[in-house]
């Protein structure tokens, strides 16, 4: 009997043990929207310090054409984000029928405009209106989102502008974890122009000149690139950062042991057991079991880009105040 209860207790104990030990080999996952949550605090101070010296309230004008429903939840977010860190806002909302000359007009309307310090036009736009005129349209310097051709050169010769908004929180991410980037290997999954492309740019660039980037050796991989070549990638990196929109892409026997995981995908998905629609990304969450570190979908990139947006937004309404006042 006591050998039967000696063995029981000793089984509970291996258990217990092993549940231990399996759950501290678990990947950190990177509270994006706490950290997010104190950038935009640090960042509502620093505006009441600017306009108690004389700086003027930064006001940022949001455009949407169409009626898209998760553009409209974006800029609503954007919006609720403005008035927690004490910057002016509004909102331009545009049919679908709007024709590329008339959006032309707006934007032209709102780079006159002195009192309007940043301008975002909420992409996608209407299949009929190009997306790079309208991105290039913006003024560069009231251009928060980054996205305008002179912005996107001055990050790729690393110079000082303005850095799309979710690159640049991916970026501060890794350096708030203090994420070794130096020499390690990266791969950026996807190759978009808004996104993945400026991702590489920092991952890869100097970390001495004006953009501060991360030193790290970089692969881009994406949509032709072959499945065996992917995880071949995948398994060298130290540093993965996905943004392709395909759910579940990057899986646990992709992963090197202990990489950070960085996934920036945003999926809504139908579950056939509830029949609930759910938000997951491009990497399955499983990985969590292999990485050092993995953000979550929804609360991790996501709220660090409305706060790289807002930083943004600060960082051109004083540079446009300088500029006047030096002229």
């Amino acid at each position: 009997m006591l050998r039967r209860t000696l063995g029981s207790i000793a089984v509970l104990a291996f258990r217990n043990y092993s549940a231990k030990s399996f759950c501290s080999n678990m990947a950190q996952i990177i509270d994006g929207k706490g950290i997010a949550q104190e950038i935009r605090s640090q960042l509502g101070q620093e505006l009441k310090e600017s306009v108690a010296a004389g700086y003027p309230v930064p006001h940022l004008t949001a455009v949407i054409v169409g009626e898209d429903p998760a553009s409209e939840k974006y800029v609503a977010n954007k919006m609720i984000a403005c008035r927690e860190v004490g910057i002016s806002s509004e909102t331009k909302r545009l049919p679908a029928s709007t024709t590329q000359e008339e959006l032309l007009q707006v934007i032209d309307d709102l780079n006159k405009d002195q009192r309007v310090t940043g301008v975002l036009v909420q992409l996608p736009v209407p299949e009929h209106i190009n997306e790079r005129t309208i991105c290039n349209a913006v003024d560069v310097d009231k251009d928060v989102d980054g996205f305008n051709e002179l912005n996107m050169g001055r990050l790729a010769l690393d110079m000082d502008g303005i850095i799309p908004a979710t690159p640049l929180g991916v970026k501060r991410l890794l350096e708030h974890l203090n994420i070794e980037t130096h020499g390690r290997n990266a791969v950026v999954v996807g190759r978009s122009k808004n996104v993945s492309l400026p991702m590489a740019i920092l991952l890869h660039a100097d970390g001495k000149y004006a953009t501060k980037a991360l030193d790290a050796t970089v692969t881009i991989c994406h949509r032709y690139t072959p499945a065996k070549e992917l995880a071949r990638h995948c398994r060298q990196a130290d540093i993965i950062v996905v943004a392709v929109g395909k759910p579940g892409l990057i899986t646990k026997d992709m992963v090197k042991p202990g990489a950070c995981v960085i996934d920036v995908g945003i999926n809504r998905i139908k579950d056939e057991t509830t029949g609930k629609f759910r938000l997951v990304g491009d990497v399955d969450f499983e990985v969590r079991q292999v990485a050092g570190h993995i953000t979550p979908v929804p609360g991790g990139v996501g709220p660090m880009t409305v706060a790289m947006l807002m930083e943004n937004t600060l960082k051109a309404a004083k540079k446009q105040f300088c500029n006047r006042n030096s002229s």
